[in-house]
């Protein structure tokens, strides 16, 4: 039986895979292993589903300047929630990554000349994903541009989202056998875990961030679904949902004493 999806329903299924996700930062010290691989691959599901949905919006879009001030501003209520829960260092949420990802859209469009693109604008675009930690990185920017390029409705739909979902495999897995080669490393192990905790929060988060290769697939197959019906307008709905379930994942834990203010 195939799918038929309006965006609506793709995206409802991306915004609660989101806040799957985003509860195991506050709940991932007492939550079963078994409940974070589930909850992280639900998190695959999201950013594939939105960057598709972005790309398509800025098709569309007649006003890109308040597109992105809309992102602009709800990024910014939800940073002080956002650095809350992760509770470490400067790192840049998804309303973010979206804005980096558009303005390399609009670059890409308007310059003439692709290679000064591909040698210069694109590695420096990664460059400043990594350096300011944007969700989802540098693999944010590269699904989004992907869905802009892939000309094949079909490929353009499937590819991005496992293309995406491999770079955070790897990337995890990565992190995973150095933290194993580390602990065999004598006197060096402590200090250079805490750097990685910084990045990762713990074990259990970059676990959960390998799995999201599922939710990537899923997300694959959702979007070739998709009929290409909008169904209920939902225009604000993401956008006020982000900083608002982060604010109240963040009160929870405060109350709790799962995450603290220090």
């Amino acid at each position: 039986m195939m799918l038929s999806l309006d965006s609506f329903k793709i995206k409802w299924i991306a915004i609660i895979g989101m806040a799957l996700y985003h509860s195991i930062y506050v709940f991932h010290e007492i939550m079963p292993m078994y409940l974070i691989l589930i909850f992280g691959a639900a998190g695959g599901l999201t950013f594939p589903i939105m960057g598709y949905f972005v790309v398509e919006g800025y098709k569309y879009t007649t006003n890109i300047k308040g597109y992105l001030m809309r992102l602009f501003i709800f990024g910014l209520i939800a940073v002080p929630f956002h650095l809350l829960l992760l509770g470490f260092g400067l790192r840049l949420n998804i309303m973010f990554s979206i804005i980096l990802s558009l303005l390399t859209l609009m670059i890409y469009d308007k310059i003439k000349k692709k290679v000064i693109f591909w040698l210069l604008i694109f590695p420096a675009v990664l460059a400043i994903s990594m350096i300011f930690m944007f969700d989802w990185i540098f693999i944010g920017v590269i699904v989004v541009l992907l869905y802009h390029l892939i000309r094949n409705e079909t490929l353009r739909r499937v590819l991005p989202p496992i293309i995406g979902g491999i770079l955070w495999f790897g990337m995890t897995a990565f992190s995973l056998s150095g933290i194993a080669m580390l602990e065999t490393i004598p006197g060096s192990y402590e200090e250079i875990q805490a750097i990685l905790d910084m990045w990762s929060g713990s074990v259990n988060f970059i676990i959960a961030t390998q799995v999201m290769i599922i939710g990537c697939i899923c997300a694959a197959v959702l979007l070739k679904g998709y009929n290409g019906e909008r169904g209920k307008r939902m225009k604000w709905l993401f956008y006020s949902f982000y900083p608002l379930h982060l604010a109240i994942l963040a009160i929870v834990g405060l109350a709790l004493g799962l995450i603290t203010l220090g």
